[in-house]
């Protein structure tokens, strides 16, 4: 029964990403009302002069945000894990 449910549970995964490789844009190639848009109104909507700093900062700022909220976490947690304790000696 087990095996009969990892084959079932692996085809619908297969199925379902071919499906997705099928749908998805071209690489490089997005839909062209989405980059009219964002050319036409970006220095109206956001104030600043340069597109990809207007994506970046005002169109995605929370997505942005949480990146750089995960790369600092993931930094200090590296950072916890590599220091040494003061007092703590070595045999």
């Amino acid at each position: 029964m087990r095996f009969l449910a990892a084959n079932v549970s692996l085809a619908i995964v297969i199925v379902f990403l071919a499906v997705i490789a099928l749908l998805v844009h071209p690489f490089g190639y997005p839909p062209a009302q989405m980059d009219d848009y964002i050319i036409q109104n970006t220095q109206r909507e956001t104030g600043a002069n340069n597109a990809v700093t207007a994506v970046v900062f005002d169109y995605r700022g929370l997505d942005t945000l949480g990146e750089a909220t995960i790369l600092f976490t993931a930094v200090t947690g590296v950072v916890m894990l590599f220091r040494t304790r003061k007092g703590k000696t070595t045999k």
